[in-house]
């Protein structure tokens, strides 16, 4: 394995930053991903398209993985914050859309690109990441709940599920001694309409209501 800079090459992939003139085709590299996964169609093609413009959004940590001579995989993060309860503002990340394309998933892409991606995050002195997913596929990357951590997910009830809700330290005991609200980056906060509309401008897929989705 060879590493170089912001750039990893294996025999079977490279992980290397997003360039701008890829952006169209990495938002359809998302959307193939996430199409029909949490819903009917995606949204998380249009959230890519509007975080890039965020101040938050971390263009030194926008990762593509590349197979082949075609893109395969995504990975970027954003910086926010934890409110904690003693009035501090604790800086951290979180991340995603994170994908691959859907007919290399389960194959050991997707760790391989988030674990690289982390491993930058924590080069650049960023201390934790929180985000939703599934802790079956994060936890062998070292997340555990943020609740295990004292982090509670902003405007959810106390008595709430909050499993989907995930941590992990990139600096040991970066979070020791606190507890407080996580707030998500109101840019991951999209109007349908807008998803839709900007949606018209890929290629026309079906949208479908399967078992396992979240949202209807």
């Amino acid at each position: 394995m060879k590493e170089t800079g912001k750039t990893m090459n294996t025999k079977d992939y490279t992980i290397r930053l997003e360039k701008p003139e890829e952006h169209r085709e990495v938002e359809n590299l998302i959307r193939e991903s996430f199409w029909n996964v949490y819903r009917p169609g995606c949204s998380e093609h249009f959230v890519i398209h509007v975080l890039r413009d965020d101040a938050a959004f971390v263009k030194e940590l926008d990762f593509v993985m590349e197979k082949d001579g075609r893109l395969i995989g995504q990975n970027m993060f954003m910086k926010t914050i934890i409110e904690s309860d003693d009035g501090r503002e604790i800086p951290v990340l979180t991340m995603g859309p994170i994908g691959i394309t859907p007919e290399l998933k389960r194959k050991g892409y997707g760790k391989a690109l988030l674990d690289y991606s982390l491993e930058k995050a924590t080069e650049m002195g960023f201390g934790a990441v929180l985000f939703e997913g599934n802790i079956d596929f994060y936890g062998k990357s070292g997340f555990d709940y943020a609740s295990k951590f004292g982090i509670r997910y902003h405007d959810l009830p106390e008595d709430a599920d909050s499993s989907f809700f995930l941590c992990k330290e990139l600096i040991p005991g970066y979070l020791d001694g606190i507890t407080g609200v996580y707030q998500t980056p109101q840019s991951y906060y999209v109007d349908d309409a807008d998803v839709d509309a900007f949606d018209k401008g890929f290629p026309p897929k079906e949208k479908l209501k399967l078992p396992g989705q979240i949202f209807g």
